[in-house]
């Protein structure tokens, strides 16, 4: 959330991300190795990925969604580009 962004591509990939639908939905089922690999692969696919916490997901875990998005970032050598609401943006760490 710190670092400017430089990469012209990745600008737009992020202005079609925030505008659009979102590529991930965390749930009950949590930061599962198949959530996080998804994850992981769209990354690497498009640089991007938008990710929205469910409700069943936040009545189960106590952190608030900043320690939610450092977590999944790290688990996914990314890095949290945004927290709005129960929204994750992540990018790809270079």
């Amino acid at each position: 959330m710190d670092k400017e962004i430089y990469d012209k591509d990745l600008k737009e990939k992020i202005k079609e991300r925030i505008t659009g639908k979102v590529d991930v939905q965390l749930g009950k089922n949590g930061l599962t190795d198949a959530f996080i690999n998804e994850v992981k692969t769209r990354l690497e696919k498009h640089g991007v990925v938008k990710i929205r916490v469910l409700k069943s997901f936040r009545k189960t875990y106590s952190d608030d969604i900043d320690a939610i998005a450092r977590e999944i970032a790290e688990r996914t050598n990314s890095r949290v580009y945004e927290v709005r609401g129960f929204t994750i943006m992540l990018i790809k760490e270079k």
